[in-house]
């Protein structure tokens, strides 16, 4: 028996699978691809999280897009991060290539050029479904984290959501959270002292420079109404594929706040509604986060926390999260240990710290007798790919580098015009795209603030008149004591006892 057959009944029956599954490619040995040594990833298991790793330019993407095809076609809807904006060419179909059916040739599969349905989501002003969420809906807790402040400024955060709960004031976006805030230390001081304790103006004033830095990276657009129903992210079409939702997100790269706000409030959203499915064999979403150091970059641990918690707890509601980035480093520990499926593409040892960083990512890879990892990760070529999955029962797969399939969708983004057209088509447009700004706490508040101040106005005003009216009687009744005493004098000097004394004095003084 040759080697070549050794590897090849290696693979078929570490890689066996009795229910549905997805074909990534076919291994290889020795440089040399074996056909029909398949490596499958089967659909139980793709709840169970994954990551798509490699230096810049040897074919992440293309891997992204294989997985979201076939995962589309078995029925499965599928939500894309586009941080580079090169994956709109999913919904047209592959012109095909020569190279294309050589390389498939060599795996063999078949190769079929297909598009695929697909909806473009937007987080800012570029065209796109409107991805929004209410203030109210994120919680004081995970708006706190968000925010990063201190244990006291996060209780204030808490009485002001439990104050707004109480008197009916609706927290839709960022300017009702900020007047609230400055209602609590000015015109309502007294009012949230009495029935909630004293809040302080200096931490408020905290709370408040924290929410201008994250409306400085664009959140102001995220936040507000209509909500965003995340069941719409799990449609399919007339022909039973699943949706490939698509979030464009080209102009966000440099708010790393702004986006860890957005998946922050979509996983915790997509826990709380989804339904627990435990090991139904075959998922409900999955969510490809590509550029995943993004989410992790300048988070705190409070944040950290919360993803890590969230990766563990969710593939029990049937979703599973596939992390896309250079290294693997990129994604922290605790986050790393749960992902079953790992495509790692080739790195590049330039540096010494590259260096350890391959070593570093090989130790995460099963042992095998067929390969050197250190040596295979330096060594692959754009399109392949060291790949670990998991069997049915949970098991890891044997190592494989693969030469990985093509993508059955153009590998190009569509043209202007031809986005227009899909962004035309689009079912959820409507439903999302028109403005709403319904009274909340901003405009209840400032109501109340103007009726007091009217009413403070209207006191004021009538202290004035009866202070006129005093002053008014106080002159008058003067005048009338004046008048009394001149009639007094006058009566006195008219008198005749007084006229009969005066000339008796007169008479004294000519004796």
């Amino acid at each position: 028996m040759s080697s070549n057959q050794e590897f090849l009944d290696h693979i078929n029956k570490g890689y066996i699978t009795k229910g549905d599954f997805i074909t990534l490619g076919a291994a290889m040995h020795n440089g040399e691809t074996i056909t029909n040594a398949h490596v499958k990833v089967p659909l139980k298991t793709l709840n169970r999280h994954g990551l798509i790793a490699g230096a810049t330019g040897t074919g992440k993407t293309k891997t992204l897009q294989v997985l979201a095809e076939n995962l589309s076609e078995q029925g499965i809807p599928v939500l894309l991060m586009d941080i580079k904006g090169d994956l709109s060419g999913l919904a047209a179909a592959s012109p095909g290539h020569s190279k294309i059916d050589e390389r498939h040739e060599k795996i063999g599969i078949p190769f079929e050029a297909k598009d695929f349905p697909v909806e473009i989501l937007s987080l800012s002003d570029q065209d796109g479904v409107r991805l929004r969420a209410t203030v109210s809906e994120f919680g004081p807790v995970l708006f706190s984290r968000i925010l990063d402040v201190t244990e006291t400024q996060a209780g204030i955060i808490a009485i002001i959501f439990k104050y707004c709960d109480d008197n009916k004031l609706p927290l839709l976006d960022l300017k009702d959270l900020k007047k609230v805030l400055q209602f609590a230390t000015r015109e309502g001081k007294e009012e949230l002292e009495k029935d909630y304790g004293r809040i302080s103006t200096a931490s408020t004033g905290a709370i408040l420079r924290k929410i201008v830095e994250l409306e400085q990276q664009g959140a102001e657009l995220f936040f507000g109404e209509r909500s965003f129903e995340v069941q719409d992210l799990c449609r399919v079409d007339d022909d039973g594929r699943g949706f490939i939702n698509i979030i464009r997100l080209t102009d966000i790269q440099d708010k790393p706040k702004l986006f860890s706000t957005f998946m922050l409030s979509l996983l915790a959203e997509v826990y709380s509604t989804f339904p627990e499915q435990g090991d139904s064999g075959r998922p409900e979403l999955i969510i490809f986060l590509d550029e995943a150091h993004l989410i992790f970059k300048q988070a705190s641990n409070a944040l950290m926390d919360q993803i890590e918690s969230i990766v563990k707890l969710i593939r029990s509601k049937g979703v599973g999260l596939y992390f896309v980035t250079q290294n693997p480093t990129d994604v922290p520990d605790g986050v790393l240990g749960q992902l079953g499926l790992k495509v790692q593409h080739a790195l590049r040892a330039f540096t010494a710290k590259d260096r350890k960083a391959i070593k570093l990512t090989a130790e995460n890879y099963p042992i095998s007798e067929y390969y050197n990892t250190t040596e295979v990760l330096t060594s692959l070529g754009i399109g392949e790919a060291l790949v670990s999955a998991l069997d049915e029962k949970g098991r890891p797969t044997p190592l494989a580098a693969t030469m990985l399939r093509a993508p059955m969708s153009r590998m190009d983004i569509l043209s202007e015009n031809e986005l227009k057209d899909l962004l035309k088509k689009s079912s959820l447009s409507k439903k999302y795209n028109k403005d709403i700004d319904r009274e909340s706490a901003y405009e209840i508040l400032n109501e109340k603030i103007e009726k007091a101040e009217a009413e403070e106005a209207k006191a004021a005003a009538k202290k004035e008149r009866e202070k006129l009216n005093k002053r008014s009687s106080s002159s008058r009744s003067r005048s009338r004591k004046s008048s009394t005493t001149e009639k007094a004098v006058i009566k006195v000097l008219t008198s005749a006892t007084f006229i009969r004394g005066a000339l008796g004095v007169l008479n004294k003084l000519l004796r």
